[in-house]
Protein backbone atom coordinates (compact mmCIF):
# COMPACT_ATOMS: atom_id res chain seq x y z
CA UNK A 1 0.00 0.00 0.00
CA UNK A 2 1.57 3.25 -1.17
CA UNK A 3 0.87 6.60 0.51
CA UNK A 4 1.71 9.95 -1.01
CA UNK A 5 0.70 13.50 -1.78
CA UNK A 6 -0.39 15.69 -4.64
CA UNK A 7 -0.56 19.44 -5.15
CA UNK A 8 -1.72 21.93 -7.76
CA UNK A 9 0.67 24.58 -6.41
CA UNK A 10 -2.15 27.07 -5.84
CA UNK A 11 -1.58 30.78 -5.33
CA UNK A 12 -5.06 31.81 -4.29
CA UNK A 13 -5.51 34.72 -1.87
CA UNK A 14 -4.88 33.83 1.75
CA UNK A 15 -8.41 33.43 3.20
CA UNK A 16 -7.45 35.34 6.35
CA UNK A 17 -5.24 38.15 5.04
CA UNK A 18 -6.19 38.36 1.37
CA UNK A 19 -2.50 38.36 0.42
CA UNK A 20 -1.30 36.38 -2.60
CA UNK A 21 2.19 34.93 -2.56
CA UNK A 22 4.23 34.95 -5.74
CA UNK A 23 4.35 32.00 -8.10
CA UNK A 24 8.09 31.78 -7.44
CA UNK A 25 7.67 31.51 -3.66
CA UNK A 26 4.98 28.83 -3.92
CA UNK A 27 7.09 26.79 -6.35
CA UNK A 28 10.03 26.89 -3.94
CA UNK A 29 7.74 25.85 -1.09
CA UNK A 30 6.51 22.85 -3.06
CA UNK A 31 10.07 21.65 -3.63
CA UNK A 32 10.57 21.83 0.15
CA UNK A 33 7.36 19.83 0.61
CA UNK A 34 8.57 17.13 -1.77
CA UNK A 35 11.90 16.89 0.03
CA UNK A 36 10.15 16.53 3.38
CA UNK A 37 7.77 13.91 1.99
CA UNK A 38 10.82 11.89 0.93
CA UNK A 39 12.48 12.28 4.33
CA UNK A 40 9.41 11.03 6.24
CA UNK A 41 9.07 7.93 4.07
CA UNK A 42 6.17 8.73 1.76
CA UNK A 43 6.04 6.84 -1.53
CA UNK A 44 4.98 9.35 -4.16
CA UNK A 45 4.48 13.07 -4.81
CA UNK A 46 2.40 14.42 -7.69
CA UNK A 47 2.30 17.92 -9.18
CA UNK A 48 -0.66 18.94 -11.35
CA UNK A 49 -0.48 21.02 -14.54
CA UNK A 50 -2.59 24.18 -14.83
CA UNK A 51 -2.46 27.35 -16.89
CA UNK A 52 -4.25 29.88 -14.71
CA UNK A 53 -3.19 32.81 -12.54
CA UNK A 54 -4.19 30.98 -9.35
CA UNK A 55 -1.92 27.99 -10.05
CA UNK A 56 1.88 28.17 -10.31
CA UNK A 57 2.64 24.81 -11.95
CA UNK A 58 2.30 25.04 -15.72
CA UNK A 59 5.32 22.72 -16.01
CA UNK A 60 5.23 19.96 -13.38
CA UNK A 61 8.29 18.22 -14.86
CA UNK A 62 10.48 21.24 -14.09
CA UNK A 63 9.35 21.30 -10.45
CA UNK A 64 9.84 17.56 -10.13
CA UNK A 65 13.30 17.87 -11.70
CA UNK A 66 14.22 20.46 -9.07
CA UNK A 67 13.22 17.96 -6.37
CA UNK A 68 14.79 14.93 -8.03
CA UNK A 69 18.37 15.65 -7.01
CA UNK A 70 17.32 16.51 -3.44
CA UNK A 71 15.37 13.28 -2.83
CA UNK A 72 16.33 9.63 -2.63
CA UNK A 73 13.30 7.31 -2.63
CA UNK A 74 10.06 9.11 -3.38
CA UNK A 75 8.44 8.64 -6.78
CA UNK A 76 7.80 11.82 -8.76
CA UNK A 77 4.73 12.13 -10.96
CA UNK A 78 2.53 14.63 -12.72
CA UNK A 79 -1.02 14.86 -11.38
CA UNK A 80 -2.06 15.27 -14.17
CA UNK A 81 -0.28 16.12 -17.41
CA UNK A 82 -2.91 17.66 -19.68
CA UNK A 83 -1.92 15.45 -22.58
CA UNK A 84 -4.64 16.66 -24.96
CA UNK A 85 -3.04 20.10 -25.31
CA UNK A 86 0.60 19.06 -25.06
CA UNK A 87 3.11 17.45 -27.42
CA UNK A 88 3.63 13.81 -26.44
CA UNK A 89 7.24 13.93 -27.65
CA UNK A 90 8.07 16.76 -25.27
CA UNK A 91 6.10 15.15 -22.45
CA UNK A 92 8.07 11.94 -22.87
CA UNK A 93 11.41 13.76 -23.12
CA UNK A 94 10.70 15.88 -20.04
CA UNK A 95 9.76 12.94 -17.85
CA UNK A 96 12.56 10.77 -19.22
CA UNK A 97 14.85 13.59 -18.06
CA UNK A 98 13.25 13.57 -14.60
CA UNK A 99 13.69 9.80 -14.61
CA UNK A 100 17.38 10.20 -15.28
CA UNK A 101 17.84 12.86 -12.63
CA UNK A 102 15.99 10.75 -10.05
CA UNK A 103 17.58 7.46 -11.18
CA UNK A 104 14.31 5.82 -12.11
CA UNK A 105 11.59 7.46 -9.99
CA UNK A 106 9.54 9.41 -12.56
CA UNK A 107 5.98 8.71 -13.65
CA UNK A 108 3.49 10.35 -16.00
CA UNK A 109 -0.15 10.68 -15.01
CA UNK A 110 -1.96 11.49 -18.26
CA UNK A 111 -5.40 13.07 -18.27
CA UNK A 112 -7.63 15.62 -19.90
CA UNK A 113 -7.53 18.02 -16.95
CA UNK A 114 -10.51 19.66 -15.28
CA UNK A 115 -9.81 23.14 -16.71
CA UNK A 116 -9.74 24.16 -20.36
CA UNK A 117 -7.33 27.15 -20.43
CA UNK A 118 -4.54 25.16 -22.06
CA UNK A 119 -6.58 24.44 -25.20
CA UNK A 120 -6.83 28.00 -26.58
CA UNK A 121 -3.39 28.79 -25.15
CA UNK A 122 -1.77 26.14 -27.36
CA UNK A 123 -4.13 26.53 -30.29
CA UNK A 124 -6.41 23.51 -29.89
CA UNK A 125 -10.13 23.32 -30.55
CA UNK A 126 -12.28 22.07 -27.68
CA UNK A 127 -14.48 20.32 -30.24
CA UNK A 128 -11.55 17.89 -30.64
CA UNK A 129 -11.41 17.22 -26.88
CA UNK A 130 -11.88 13.44 -27.03
CA UNK A 131 -9.99 12.87 -30.27
CA UNK A 132 -6.96 14.82 -29.09
CA UNK A 133 -6.53 12.70 -25.96
CA UNK A 134 -6.93 9.38 -27.77
CA UNK A 135 -4.47 10.30 -30.50
CA UNK A 136 -1.85 11.75 -28.20
CA UNK A 137 -2.04 8.87 -25.75
CA UNK A 138 -1.43 6.50 -28.65
CA UNK A 139 1.72 8.41 -29.59
CA UNK A 140 2.94 8.66 -25.98
CA UNK A 141 2.70 4.90 -25.59
CA UNK A 142 4.62 4.36 -28.82
CA UNK A 143 7.36 6.69 -27.58
CA UNK A 144 7.54 4.74 -24.35
CA UNK A 145 7.72 1.35 -26.00
CA UNK A 146 10.30 1.96 -28.76
CA UNK A 147 13.34 4.15 -29.30
CA UNK A 148 12.65 4.58 -33.03
CA UNK A 149 9.13 5.75 -33.81
CA UNK A 150 6.99 6.04 -36.92
CA UNK A 151 3.55 7.54 -36.39
CA UNK A 152 0.89 9.51 -38.21
CA UNK A 153 -2.14 11.29 -36.79
CA UNK A 154 -4.51 14.17 -37.41
CA UNK A 155 -3.48 16.76 -34.84
CA UNK A 156 0.33 16.58 -34.92
CA UNK A 157 2.92 16.31 -37.74
CA UNK A 158 3.87 12.74 -38.58
CA UNK A 159 7.04 11.10 -37.29
CA UNK A 160 8.97 8.95 -39.74
CA UNK A 161 11.41 6.55 -38.07
CA UNK A 162 12.89 9.07 -35.67
CA UNK A 163 14.63 8.41 -32.39
CA UNK A 164 13.36 10.17 -29.26
CA UNK A 165 15.82 10.91 -26.46
CA UNK A 166 16.81 10.72 -23.68
CA UNK A 167 15.62 7.22 -22.92
CA UNK A 168 14.40 6.75 -19.35
CA UNK A 169 16.07 4.64 -16.69
CA UNK A 170 12.84 2.67 -16.20
CA UNK A 171 11.76 0.34 -18.96
CA UNK A 172 8.95 1.06 -19.38
CA UNK A 173 8.45 4.54 -17.96
CA UNK A 174 5.20 4.28 -15.93
CA UNK A 175 2.20 5.99 -17.55
CA UNK A 176 -0.99 6.22 -15.50
CA UNK A 177 -4.43 7.31 -16.66
CA UNK A 178 -6.12 9.93 -14.49
CA UNK A 179 -9.92 9.80 -14.36
CA UNK A 180 -12.60 11.79 -12.60
CA UNK A 181 -14.90 8.79 -12.70
CA UNK A 182 -15.85 8.57 -16.35
CA UNK A 183 -16.61 4.91 -17.22
CA UNK A 184 -15.15 5.29 -20.71
CA UNK A 185 -11.80 6.48 -19.36
CA UNK A 186 -11.75 3.63 -16.85
CA UNK A 187 -12.42 1.08 -19.58
CA UNK A 188 -9.72 2.66 -21.79
CA UNK A 189 -7.14 2.37 -19.01
CA UNK A 190 -8.06 -1.26 -18.36
CA UNK A 191 -8.04 -2.20 -22.03
CA UNK A 192 -4.59 -0.65 -22.48
CA UNK A 193 -3.30 -2.28 -19.30
CA UNK A 194 -2.35 1.07 -17.75
CA UNK A 195 -2.50 1.94 -14.04
CA UNK A 196 -5.54 3.98 -13.04
CA UNK A 197 -5.87 7.06 -10.80
CA UNK A 198 -9.34 8.06 -9.63
CA UNK A 199 -10.01 11.60 -8.45
CA UNK A 200 -12.27 10.92 -5.48
CA UNK A 201 -13.07 14.48 -4.44
CA UNK A 202 -16.81 14.41 -3.83
CA UNK A 203 -19.70 12.18 -2.85
CA UNK A 204 -19.00 8.85 -1.19
CA UNK A 205 -15.76 7.06 -2.07
CA UNK A 206 -17.56 3.70 -2.02
CA UNK A 207 -19.43 4.83 -5.14
CA UNK A 208 -16.15 4.33 -7.03
CA UNK A 209 -16.01 0.60 -6.31
CA UNK A 210 -18.08 -0.30 -9.43
CA UNK A 211 -15.61 1.70 -11.54
CA UNK A 212 -12.73 -0.31 -10.10
CA UNK A 213 -14.57 -3.52 -11.00
CA UNK A 214 -15.22 -2.17 -14.50
CA UNK A 215 -11.54 -1.33 -14.89
CA UNK A 216 -10.46 -4.80 -13.81
CA UNK A 217 -12.99 -6.45 -16.09
CA UNK A 218 -11.76 -4.45 -19.08
CA UNK A 219 -8.15 -5.29 -18.25
CA UNK A 220 -8.88 -9.00 -17.87
CA UNK A 221 -10.84 -9.12 -21.12
CA UNK A 222 -7.89 -7.50 -22.90
CA UNK A 223 -5.56 -10.19 -21.55
CA UNK A 224 -3.74 -8.17 -18.91
CA UNK A 225 -2.71 -9.50 -15.50
CA UNK A 226 -5.04 -7.56 -13.21
CA UNK A 227 -2.97 -8.40 -10.14
CA UNK A 228 -0.10 -6.33 -11.55
CA UNK A 229 -2.17 -3.20 -12.23
CA UNK A 230 -2.07 -0.62 -9.42
CA UNK A 231 -5.08 1.59 -8.73
CA UNK A 232 -4.68 4.97 -7.03
CA UNK A 233 -7.00 7.54 -5.53
CA UNK A 234 -6.48 11.28 -5.19
CA UNK A 235 -8.50 13.00 -2.46
CA UNK A 236 -8.42 16.34 -0.67
CA UNK A 237 -7.31 16.28 2.93
CA UNK A 238 -5.17 17.44 5.81
CA UNK A 239 -3.68 15.77 8.88
CA UNK A 240 -3.61 17.76 12.10
CA UNK A 241 -2.74 17.34 15.76
CA UNK A 242 -6.41 16.69 16.54
CA UNK A 243 -9.52 16.43 14.38
CA UNK A 244 -11.18 19.71 15.34
CA UNK A 245 -7.98 21.68 14.83
CA UNK A 246 -7.36 19.99 11.47
CA UNK A 247 -10.87 20.83 10.29
CA UNK A 248 -10.55 24.44 11.38
CA UNK A 249 -7.20 24.76 9.62
CA UNK A 250 -8.35 23.18 6.36
CA UNK A 251 -11.82 24.69 6.01
CA UNK A 252 -11.07 28.37 5.14
CA UNK A 253 -8.95 27.70 2.04
CA UNK A 254 -11.18 24.80 1.00
CA UNK A 255 -14.28 26.98 1.14
CA UNK A 256 -12.56 29.74 -0.81
CA UNK A 257 -11.45 27.41 -3.61
CA UNK A 258 -14.73 25.52 -3.82
CA UNK A 259 -16.75 28.73 -4.04
CA UNK A 260 -14.43 30.32 -6.59
CA UNK A 261 -14.63 27.29 -8.87
CA UNK A 262 -18.32 27.00 -8.04
CA UNK A 263 -18.98 30.49 -9.37
CA UNK A 264 -17.31 29.51 -12.65
CA UNK A 265 -19.24 26.26 -12.96
CA UNK A 266 -22.60 27.10 -11.42
CA UNK A 267 -22.27 25.10 -8.23
CA UNK A 268 -24.13 25.97 -5.04
CA UNK A 269 -22.50 27.77 -2.12
CA UNK A 270 -20.00 25.64 -0.19
CA UNK A 271 -20.45 26.10 3.55
CA UNK A 272 -19.23 24.53 6.77
CA UNK A 273 -22.11 22.04 6.82
CA UNK A 274 -21.09 20.69 3.40
CA UNK A 275 -17.47 20.53 4.55
CA UNK A 276 -18.33 18.66 7.75
CA UNK A 277 -20.50 16.20 5.84
CA UNK A 278 -17.64 15.51 3.43
CA UNK A 279 -15.21 14.78 6.26
CA UNK A 280 -17.52 12.20 7.83
CA UNK A 281 -16.18 8.64 7.84
CA UNK A 282 -17.76 7.75 4.49
CA UNK A 283 -17.15 11.17 2.91
CA UNK A 284 -14.47 12.18 0.41
CA UNK A 285 -12.50 14.60 2.62
CA UNK A 286 -9.60 13.02 4.51
CA UNK A 287 -9.34 15.62 7.25
CA UNK A 288 -8.60 14.89 10.88
CA UNK A 289 -6.07 13.56 13.33
CA UNK A 290 -3.70 10.70 12.56
CA UNK A 291 -6.10 7.92 13.54
CA UNK A 292 -9.07 9.41 11.66
CA UNK A 293 -7.19 9.79 8.40
CA UNK A 294 -5.51 6.38 8.73
CA UNK A 295 -8.81 4.59 9.31
CA UNK A 296 -10.45 6.31 6.34
CA UNK A 297 -7.59 5.25 4.04
CA UNK A 298 -7.77 1.68 5.35
CA UNK A 299 -11.53 1.64 4.75
CA UNK A 300 -10.98 2.86 1.18
CA UNK A 301 -8.38 0.17 0.51
CA UNK A 302 -10.56 -2.63 1.86
CA UNK A 303 -13.81 -1.57 0.20
CA UNK A 304 -12.79 0.08 -3.08
CA UNK A 305 -9.55 -1.72 -3.86
CA UNK A 306 -7.08 1.13 -4.31
CA UNK A 307 -3.39 0.30 -3.81
CA UNK A 308 -2.04 3.87 -3.72
CA UNK A 309 -3.54 6.80 -1.82
CA UNK A 310 -2.57 10.40 -2.63
CA UNK A 311 -3.62 13.11 -0.20
CA UNK A 312 -4.13 16.41 -2.00
CA UNK A 313 -2.80 19.06 0.36
CA UNK A 314 -3.19 21.97 0.52
CA UNK A 315 -6.40 22.89 -1.22
CA UNK A 316 -5.96 26.58 -1.92
CA UNK A 317 -3.50 28.65 0.11
CA UNK A 318 -2.52 27.51 3.60
CA UNK A 319 0.45 28.50 5.77
CA UNK A 320 3.50 26.59 4.55
CA UNK A 321 4.38 25.47 8.07
CA UNK A 322 0.91 23.90 8.48
CA UNK A 323 1.31 21.98 5.23
CA UNK A 324 4.77 20.79 6.27
CA UNK A 325 3.41 19.54 9.61
CA UNK A 326 0.60 17.70 7.85
CA UNK A 327 3.15 16.01 5.56
CA UNK A 328 5.22 15.02 8.58
CA UNK A 329 2.22 13.47 10.33
CA UNK A 330 1.15 11.67 7.15
CA UNK A 331 4.58 10.13 6.64
CA UNK A 332 5.61 9.37 10.20
CA UNK A 333 2.29 8.34 11.73
CA UNK A 334 -0.52 7.79 9.21
CA UNK A 335 1.41 5.79 6.61
CA UNK A 336 2.91 3.25 9.07
CA UNK A 337 -0.52 2.56 10.57
CA UNK A 338 -2.09 2.06 7.17
CA UNK A 339 0.70 -0.19 5.90
CA UNK A 340 0.65 -2.35 9.03
CA UNK A 341 -3.12 -2.81 9.00
CA UNK A 342 -3.29 -3.53 5.27
CA UNK A 343 -0.39 -5.98 5.51
CA UNK A 344 -2.21 -7.91 8.25
CA UNK A 345 -5.48 -7.84 6.30
CA UNK A 346 -3.84 -9.08 3.09
CA UNK A 347 -2.10 -11.91 4.93
CA UNK A 348 -5.35 -12.93 6.61
CA UNK A 349 -4.20 -12.23 10.15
Amino acid sequence: MEIGLSTFVETTPDPKTGKVISHAQRIREVVEEIVLADQVGLDVFGVGEHHRKDFAASSPAVILAAAASQTKQIRLTSAVTVLSSDDPVRVFQNFATVDGLSNGRAEIMAGRGSFIESFPLFGYDLHDYEELFDEKLELLLKLRDAEMVSWKGKHRPAINNRGVYPRPVQDPLPIWIGSGGNPQSVVRAGTLGLPLVLAIIGGRPLQFEPLVRLYKQAAAQAGHDVSKLPIASHSHGFVGEDTDTAANQFFPSTQQVMNEIGRERGWGHYDRAAFDAARSFEGALYVGDVETVAQKIIYLRKNVGITRFMLHCPLGTMPHEDVMRSIELLGKEVAPRVREEISKWESGQ
